[in-house]
């Protein structure tokens, strides 16, 4: 791409990971290049109002090292006005994580406004959401997983917590189905701590899915493409916590990254493909980090879940995968913004007419 564009940064947004986007959105605010990108911050707070800052400017001067977090402050905007622009093209960046925002809401909206923007559409997008559902997906492509259940909140009612870890456990994680970042996770060993993992979960999402617990190492791959991806190198989460929790992963700073992970020639190749093959079924474009577990000896990697707006935070481990694999973080974005203009045009090409 050489033509100058309006890169419009959605950031905030209504899920439990609003303060995730925020921290992400002035990372990416800092390493964008002026030359490149007008940039336009648009905030979407709590309640779902939409704003837009004024601290571009600011952020890019000091190349990043503003305050820690992107506030939503600024004059209200139309959200139908955010996608328009009379002498720059426009390319969408949603920095949403979560429901409302990573989940095809906001997908669908700038389809039907018919701009480009970066990352999975609606389909994928929802699909990996809902843990869930992208499961019971990967399952049908034949994609290795660990055991689970899916639950309803109206099953808790009449829920037999005993046969569920005879099923699964002694160790399960239980997890809201359309979440991320961690948040209302919980490690459950007894039917106590069962109990109360599944309430917390509910107080999240009406549908919960219960993971068998595995003694594995994690470890992650990037993948970056549209019809075809490609793969970084891989990487290895070692967690501070019983598990890579919410506090982990953004407040203690404990968790140990490995880039690259350490593994051998033929498990590199073996994951990286992998990684390639579970977002391409599910529907991935743009960008996305895929979780692996690697039980050893054992079943090797399964699956754990698909992430498709992966953190950009100084410990998120997306940029420091491709970084290590030879694409720095400016050009990393500059990668995704042509990939979103790429997909548009794909996607324009094969409208329908009504023929």
């Amino acid at each position: 791409m050489q033509e100058r564009v309006r890169l419009v940064v959605l950031f905030g947004g209504q899920s439990a990971e609003h303060d995730v986007s925020r921290v992400t959105a002035r990372h990416v605010l800092g390493a964008a290049s002026p030359e490149r990108y007008a940039i336009d911050a648009i905030g979407i707070s709590r309640d779902g109002d939409w704003v837009r800052t004024d601290a571009v400017a600011a952020i890019q001067a000091t190349g990043g090292d503003a305050p820690q977090a992107l506030e939503v402050q600024g004059d209200s905007v139309d959200p139908s006005l955010v996608t328009t622009d009379g002498e720059l093209p426009v390319v969408v960046l949603p920095l949403l994580h979560g429901p409302m925002g990573e989940d095809g809401t906001v997908q669908g909206m700038l389809d039907l406004a018919d701009v480009p923007y970066v990352g999975t559409g609606v389909l994928g997008s929802a699909l990996c959401m809902d843990k869930a559902m992208a499961k019971q997906a990967a399952a049908s492509f034949g994609i290795p997983q660990a055991a689970w259940r899916t639950l309803h909140v109206e099953d808790l009612v009449s829920l037999d917590h005993d046969a569920l870890l005879r099923e699964l456990g002694p160790v399960v994680f239980v997890k809201p189905a359309n979440m991320g970042s961690s948040v209302g996770v919980s490690r459950a060993d007894s039917v106590t701590a069962l109990h109360e993992a599944l309430e917390l979960a509910a107080s999240y999402d009406e549908w919960i899915v219960v993971e068998e617990g595995v003694d594995a190492r994690e470890i992650e791959v990037g993948v970056l493409g549209n019809r075809r991806l490609e793969a970084s190198v891989a990487g290895e989460i070692v967690p501070g916590d019983d598990f890579y929790s919410y506090d982990d992963k953004y407040h203690d700073g404990v968790a140990e990254t490995l880039v690259p992970a350490d593994l051998t020639p033929a498990q590199s190749d073996e994951v990286r493909a992998l990684a390639c093959r579970a977002g391409e079924a599910l529907r991935v474009q743009g960008l996305a980090r895929v979780d692996f577990f690697l039980e050893e000896p054992g079943r090797g990697f399964l699956l754990n879940e698909i992430n498709t707006m992966p953190g950009f935070t100084p410990i998120s481990m997306f940029p420091k995968l491709w970084e290590a694999t030879g694409v720095s973080y400016p050009e990393l974005i500059d990668r995704l913004v042509a990939l979103a203009v790429e997909r548009h045009a794909t996607r324009t090409a094969h409208r329908s007419t009504g023929r």
